[in-house]
């Protein structure tokens, strides 16, 4: 499975880049207790941090908020789904424990503020392209909801899209019965190439040491 960036996205963000990372024969299931640990305690360290600080005062929430203005989404309607995590944790609706997978997601998406979506790799089709959807692109999200994407960045397969730095799809989502996925971290586009790598290789170290398999990573820009 190869994955893409669509001359529609590339138009609008030319320094567009994403951290694709590809898992086989892993196992998931229910969190170690260091990482439920650690989600925990940083959850708690970020509230309190919003007790001072303004969600845009996070240099990766506000990027973000950019890169969808950018792209002909309403950053005040639709939040990225990082700067969703943080609205959640400034309530103190802390984010339960849901799978290994999940949980290190949650973390490392907090952790880099930027979002991150895993995908089981059974439910793609063919190759992956990100682009700007159009306004028949559609899916039943995990949220519940029928989501649009419509003038907003979606990853897509020959089946249509699956996931977005707004909301992922029900259609690929990962279980404990998930053995291959592929991960895409929707990166600040500011970073550079080198700071990309290095930060795609430290989320799939950490991926691998939990749930074993093998991995592969690639920036494209």
């Amino acid at each position: 499975m190869e994955t893409s960036i669509h001359p529609s996205l590339c138009s609008k963000l030319p320094d567009f880049k994403a951290g694709v990372i590809t898992y086989h024969n892993i196992e998931v299931g229910d969190s170690p207790q260091m990482v439920k640990g650690r989600l925990q305690l940083f959850q708690e360290s970020i509230f309190f941090d919003l007790q001072e600080k303004e969600l845009t005062d996070f240099t990766g929430i506000k990027e973000w908020r950019q890169v969808f203005k950018a792209a002909g989404t309403d950053p005040s309607r639709y939040r990225p789904s990082a700067e969703a995590l943080y609205r959640r944790i400034k309530k103190q609706n802390y984010l339960p424990s849901v799978n290994s997978a999940i949980d290190l997601n949650t973390f490392f998406s907090l952790q880099y503020e930027v979002p991150i979506g895993i995908y089981d790799t059974e439910h793609i089709s063919g190759d992956t392209v990100i682009k700007i959807g159009g306004s028949e692109d559609e899916y039943t999200g995990i949220n519940g909801r029928m989501n649009s994407m419509h003038n907003m960045i979606t990853s897509a397969d020959d089946k249509g899209p699956f996931g977005s730095p707004f909301v992922d799809s029900a259609r690929t989502k990962v279980t404990e019965q998930t053995k291959h996925a592929v991960q895409i971290i929707y990166l600040r586009p500011s970073i550079t190439k080198q700071e990309a790598v290095k930060l795609t290789e430290s989320l799939m170290d950490m991926f691998i040491q939990i749930h074993g398999g093998e991995a592969s990573l690639q920036v494209i820009t």
